[in-house]
């Protein structure tokens, strides 16, 4: 029996990983920490589960019995729990992105690296399995050489908690790139075999919700975060072009644009062939040989519940699986040198 702690009990904890942990026969959640209380409670009335509620994550850090802390909590956040964390000697699951910045995410992984202990970020499309069939057909060969990669993450309107944590960029980091873009950029990475890194160029923009208060809007996850009175300072769009060992990717982001077309989706280009993939669905190959498209149609299975899964086995075994931080730090990485470039108004080269 493995004993963990969950700190954090907001969206994320709700919808994906207190669902999938509950259905782990050989994983007890011994504690529910958040701030609020009351969101803690919450929790375990939805999820039996649940033993104990907490405020304070300390004290979940001085239980022996405790073997791992999942942190999902917001992004600037994730630093100072998960270093607590990994010093009291815990294993640690941290919710993407890694924290707000490359520099800090480095010292995460030295602690977890000294420490001895197992740390995985919480991209969660390393466990889709389509981005895992793709990863293999990538890997026998079946698009040839891979030359660019077109990506899309945009939608009409639905700016996140405006004014709260997703808008301020002390607490989030960044806006649209980092929220939405670091799941389609690390799973292009992913599929494309951790490509060596060459040069990034990167605009971003905060243009739709400037007068946050006559913001219109057809959706808002995360409204009950809203705060009119704070603060919005980061990027709603972004675009950029990232040059690598293995092709070129170019991508688009939008929390909100003025056009109702929703576009997620991800286009690998071969020499042999190429795939659009949907975002979270099924893909559809282009054989150049035979000139025949093919959709896939298997099953896909929960990515959250194969991830904490594949987090627990881990540290059981000693043996790092993808979403161990070393496998992400390109990505955050990558990250970085975007906005970067954004602010500079220049290509940045690794």
């Amino acid at each position: 029996m493995t004993t963990v702690a969950v700190v954090g009990c907001g969206r994320i904890a709700n919808g994906s990983h207190f669902p999938a942990l509950s259905k782990m026969e050989d994983v007890r959640i011994k504690y529910a920490c958040d701030l609020i209380l009351e969101k803690a409670e919450r929790a375990k009335e939805k999820y039996p589960k649940i033993e104990q509620v907490i405020t304070d994550y300390h004290v979940a850090l001085a239980d022996e019995e405790v073997e791992a802390v999942f942190v999902l909590t917001p992004n600037y956040t994730h630093y100072t729990v998960t270093m607590d964390a990994l010093r009291a000697g815990k294993h640690v699951f941290c919710e993407k992105p890694i924290t707000v910045n490359y520099a800090l995410s480095l010292e995460m992984a030295e602690e977890a690296k000294k420490q001895g202990l197992t740390l995985n970020i919480g991209v969660c499309n390393r466990y889709q399995r389509s981005v895992e069939i793709l990863r293999e057909m990538m890997d026998e060969g079946k698009f040839g050489k891979p030359y660019h990669v077109v990506c899309s993450f945009r939608q009409c309107r639905s700016i996140p908690g405006l004014g709260g944590a997703f808008t301020t960029k002390s607490e989030s980091g960044g806006g649209v790139l980092i929220d939405w873009g670091i799941h389609f950029l690390d799973l292009i990475l992913y599929i494309l075999g951790a490509p060596e890194l060459q040069s990034v160029t990167c605009d971003t923009y905060c243009e739709m919700a400037k007068n946050m208060k006559e913001y219109k809007y057809k959706s808002m996850w995360a409204e009950d975060t809203m705060n009119l009175d704070g603060t919005n300072d980061v990027d709603d769009f972004v675009t950029g072009y990232v040059r690598t060992s293995r092709g070129s990717i170019s991508f688009n982001g939008a929390w909100a644009q003025n056009l109702e077309q929703h576009e997620m989706y991800i286009d690998f280009l071969g020499d042999k062939g190429g795939v659009r993939l949907d975002y979270c669905g099924q893909f559809t190959f282009f054989d150049g040989s035979t000139l025949e498209s093919t959709r896939s149609t298997h099953e896909i299975p929960g990515m959250y519940e194969r991830e904490d899964r594949a987090f627990i086995e881990s540290f059981r075994s000693g043996v790092h699986d993808k979403n161990n931080i070393e496998n992400i730090l390109d990505s955050m990485r990558l990250l970085d040198a975007l906005y970067q470039s954004a602010q500079k108004h220049e290509e940045i080269r690794f």
